[in-house]
């Protein structure tokens, strides 16, 4: 390898490459100055003794008038200057301003021939030799104040590093202060000049570059001997690399939030279902193939190392997708953001199926570290529960005491979350609890130090699992423990973030927005008014009014079961203070109400946020409605609501590369993945057989990859010509896979009534099924238990053959979803009409080209408007047809269901008693979820794919067009639409 070229300004340094920019690979940043003789660039620091080829451009700076506030200056001049402009900058010595002024310079297109430095006090006064591309002067006055305006701007933006932070309510974020009075010039210089060369530059993402990262880490990070280390320690040692390059943009990022101080979201979720990050954020570097290269070089496989990496465990379900596919687009659309949560230790749980039967086990995810993650050991904050309040008063005002009997701390742990083709990255900051140090310090004095090991393990309960069981009222406790401790935790850190800047809470609202996704975060609606009364006195009105303004909520569910209600008793116990505004909420709203509607009892009971029954009861729905400016619900006119508009775009870039090149190619460009409308394009090639060719060649492709996994997880072959027919989602009634196990138990003796020349003609199917029941739901285990008895019978009838099969996918998550639905012909989505709040999974299958089987519920009313009802097979009743969904099944069932049902009823799957009382849910008036009243038109429905199936054209063109019809449910459109109509928050775009 050549030796890398002398840099005249800096001998003994070799040059930098040239300095490309480009997005979203980039290479090199602040410091790149360069002379005319040389034509190389020097990645460093210019020392203020360097003398500049013009001789005038030292002393420029000296006839320049500058402000005499101390505050920068820029000027120009063209006299006396042979072949070039000078631009004389005065600033604050600060890091990183050397590259600023030479990157807008860069931008603007023009060339720096020559530079020099020097120090005034704590001031920089540089003078910049500048021309146009073409090596002339500028000449034109309007374009050189435009400059001006322009490194104005660009120098006002650089972060002044010598004041320290403020202390957050005197727990952490202590920063050293600056000691430069203390220091002499000359140290100040040489601090200078060393800081700007050792922090001139971005990682460099060559794969030579690359490489060395990778090992770097190997040896420093994971502590491995860069000549021998396994697929797991190049994982880590990879993740950690990606990591590097996601710290610069995400701390340049929130320097420029903190700049331009717009307005933020925060956005609270107790769920998150962010899968697995390495695919994403290389992706969204725009760095994978120069990966993939890098590590093929040093004998490793990308996708090998890829799979290395387990799922965060840190949500469950369409709420927990939303969360992280709405984070997704808040980064890709430069929004200023910040995402709060919890850091489960163990996350919801891990799925073993045991002959047949569930069982649940804890699910490690943090074994083996996390390396996306940042701990922030000095951002904690106390979190209070239990004790009791007392009234005060203070120059005859009042006010409460809320004096607490227990303390956690909420300590964060930060995660960058990268935009797709921006510089953005924004944070997910999720808590965990830790005992509080003052309570460990109490019982190791006292020599108690069993009593401290049991209050360590206490409080690091309340982040241990996602969800934990609340059928006990100690599982109630917990769940609300946890709840309260990620809002408080949250609220306080907003809070502290305001106060940095700002010392005047009516302006709060103009800066902060809350969005609160489902019920569990409406606690911090109550913690907010809290901390404005009890802790910065403001009167009720005033704190109420910024409340109301400042928050918005969105629900996902439909279902009585699904709308959190908290005893009265616990929250008095736990919360005491919480409590006593949630009254004083209530009774204020109440009187209001009173006001506007009279004496109807009847609607006010409903209305109200206190339930009154056996167990007297908080509504939380009801509060977070009361208490928030927007709320975007549902209701059962599903194809209103903007909610149902959730799957991210680029997500089909990490889970079927194969159908996005070919999508690429047929429209044309890449732009369809950031500008989903450009999709539709695809409809006027619908019918191109070439194209129809590749498509199927490319399902062909995906399908082989499920087959290998499913034959590697479940011991199962199954045929590559089999219509591959899924339902993937969580295991629960109203979702019916029951519906799905029966009409698969008709199949099959339909099959085995047909004579062979009969059989000849049946579509082959593969039924697969997967998702988790939860540990306390004994109907849904019986459902997963039933497909697997049906599986055993069917899998293994000679008669039968690859005629059916039935799979059921044990432990489904987001990395397995990256297979199953890239993979599938066709998708079930056969909720009970007026059950499913959204549907969020049919979107996805939709995106990649699936076929839908659907009942007119949720997102598949809006589905059916984008892409047709010719193209998807319909099941059951809409909702405007059946008046009393919800409340008592249909009379009349058909044969075909009476049978399956004795089928099973009568043991010819085995297990007769255990599965009697799921057939008695069957019977009559106990059919809630309409079973038997859909069978039929579900039997149809099934009929009617099997037909369009053996017509590969006419299944082609379908599929073509769903995935056409699919750009109006990305999650960037409603984010935009969010931003603008409840958020009121406006892009930042980070610049390069």
């Amino acid at each position: 390898m050549a030796a890398a070229p002398v840099s005249p300004l800096a001998p003994g340094l070799p040059c930098a490459q040239p300095y490309i920019r480009s997005t979203p690979n980039l290479s090199h940043r602040r410091s790149v100055l360069f002379n005319s003789e040389s034509k190389h660039f020097n990645h460093g620091f210019i020392s203020h003794n360097v003398i500049s080829k013009h001789p005038r451009a030292s002393t420029a700076s000296r006839d320049t008038d500058f402000a005499s506030d101390g505050s920068s200056t820029v000027a120009f001049a063209n006299d006396d200057v042979a072949g070039s402009t000078v631009f004389v900058i005065r600033a604050r010595n600060r890091i990183g301003l050397l590259g600023v002024i030479t990157r807008v310079f860069k931008v603007l297109g023009l060339t720096v021939q020559g530079a020099s430095v020097e120090f005034e006090g704590d001031f920089f006064v540089k003078s910049f030799h500048v021309t146009s591309s073409d090596g002339k002067k500028l000449e034109d006055v309007e374009n050189l104040e435009r400059i001006r305006k322009s490194l104005i701007e660009a120098i006002d933006g650089v972060g002044d590093t010598s004041a320290g932070l403020i202390q957050a309510s005197g727990r952490g974020l202590v920063v050293k202060k600056s000691v430069s009075g203390l220091e002499s010039l000359g140290e100040r210089r040489a601090k200078a000049e060393k800081m700007f060369g050792l922090m001139d530059g971005f990682l460099k993402n060559d794969p030579m570059s690359l490489q060395k990262d990778i090992l770097d880490h190997v040896e420093y990070t994971v502590a491995r001997s860069r000549f021998n280390f396994d697929d797991f320690e190049a994982f880590q040692a990879l993740s950690h690399s990606v990591r590097d390059r996601l710290i610069e943009r995400w701390h340049d990022t929130h320097q420029h939030f903190k700049k331009q101080d717009p307005k933020r979201l925060y956005f609270l979720s107790l769920e998150f279902l962010m899968g697995r990050s390495l695919s994403n954020s290389v992706i969204n570097l725009g760095i994978r193939d120069e990966y993939a290269e890098a590590l093929s070089q040093l004998g490793f496989e990308y996708e090998v190392l890829a799979e290395q990496e387990g799922d965060a465990a840190l949500g469950n379900g369409g709420l927990a997708r939303l969360s992280a596919c709405q984070m997704d687009s808040l980064a890709t659309l430069d929004y200023p953001v910040w995402g709060y949560g919890l850091r489960y230790q163990y996350g919801l749980f891990r799925q073993v199926i045991v002959d047949g039967y569930q069982h649940e086990q804890p699910d490690y995810w943090l074994n083996f570290g996390n390396p996306w993650e940042i701990e922030r050991i000095q951002v904690s904050y106390s979190v209070k529960f239990y004790g009791m309040v007392e009234e005060k008063a203070s120059n005859g005002v009042k006010y409460k005491v809320w004096t607490p009997g227990e303390t956690v701390e909420a300590v964060a742990y930060d995660n960058p979350i990268p935009g797709y083709g921006t510089r953005n990255a924004i944070n997910l900051r999720l808590w965990a609890a830790k005992p509080s140090g003052q309570y460990d310090l109490e019982s190791y004095n006292t020599g108690d130090y069993i009593n401290a090991i049991v209050n360590r393990q206490k409080a690091e309960t309340i982040s241990y699992v996602l969800y934990p069981d609340d059928r006990s009222y100690q599982g109630k406790e917990l769940r609300l423990k946890q709840q309260y401790f990620f809002v408080s935790a949250s609220v306080q850190d907003i809070i502290r973030r305001f106060k940095d800047v700002h010392d005047n809470f009516d302006e709060f609202p103009d800066k902060v927005a809350f969005q609160i996704n489902d019920t569990h975060p409406s606690l911090a609606i109550v913690e907010v008014l809290r901390v404005l009364i009890d802790e910065e006195c403001l009167d009720w009105g005033k704190a109420w009014e910024i409340v109301c303004r400042a928050f918005s909520f969105t629900t996902h569910t439909v279902n009585t079961e699904g709308l959190e209600k908290i005893p009265v008793d616990l929250l008095g116990s736990l919360l005491p203070r919480h409590l006593q505004i949630m009254y004083d909420i209530n009774h204020r709203f109440m009187e209001d109400l009173k006001r506007k509607i009279g004496q109807d009892y009847s609607r006010l009971e409903r209305m109200s946020i206190v339930e009154e029954g056996i167990v007297k009861s908080i509504r939380m729905a009801n509060l977070s409605i009361i208490c928030s400016h927007t709320v975007n619900g549902v209701s059962r006119v599903h194809f209103e609501l903007l909610k149902t508009r959730l799957f991210k775009r680029r997500w089909i870039v990490v889970s079927n590369p194969g159908l996005c090149s070919l999508i690429s190619k047929w429209l044309g460009t890449e732009a369809w993945i950031r500008n989903v409308d450009l999709l539709a394009g695809l409809r006027e090639h619908a019918s191109n057989p070439v194209l129809q060719q590749e498509w199927r060649m490319t399902k062909t492709i995906n399908k082989m990859r499920l087959a290998d996994y499913i034959e590697t997880s479940t011991g199962v072959k199954v045929s590559l010509d089999a219509m591959f027919d899924v339902q993937v989602k969580r295991i629960h009634e109203y979702k019916r896979q029951l519906l799905n196990i029966l009409g698969i138990i008709y199949r099959y003796d339909c099959i085995k009534n047909m004579n062979k020349s009969d059989r000849k003609k049946v579509v082959p199917r593969v039924c697969i099924i997967g998702g988790k029941a939860a540990p306390g739901y004994e109907v849904a285990k019986k459902i997963i238990k039933l497909c697997h008895a049906v599986a055993d019978k069917v899998n293994n009838d000679d008669d039968v053959g690859d005629l059916l099969k039935v799979v059921f996918i044990p432990d489904y998550n987001v990395s397995v979803a990256e297979l199953v639905i890239p993979g599938s012909d066709l998708s079930q989505h056969i909720s009970t009409v007026g059950h499913e709040a959204s549907g969020t999974g049919s979107m996805k299958f939709l995106m990649n080209g699936c076929l839908l089987l659907a009942t007119a519920d949720g997102s598949t009313v809006e589905i059916i408007e984008e892409i047709g009802v010719e193209n998807m097979f319909l099941v059951g009743t809409k909702l405007h047809e059946d008046p009393q969904s919800g409340d008592k099944p249909a009379p009349g069932v058909s044969i075909q269901f009476i049978r399956v049902v004795s089928m099973v009823r009568n043991g010819y799957f085995g297990f007769k008693e255990y599965f009697n009382s799921l057939c008695d849910s069957l019977e009559d008036d106990k059919d809630f979820y309409k079973l038997g009243a859909d069978f039929s038109s579900y039997l149809e429905a099934q009929a009617m794919a099997d037909r369009v199936f053996v017509n590969k054209e006419k299944w082609t063109c379908m599929s073509i067009l769903s995935t056409a019809g699919s750009g109006k449910f990305s999650s960037d459109r409603t984010i935009e639409e969010y931003a603008k109509h409840a958020w009121g928050i406006e892009p930042c775009k980070c610049p390069f």
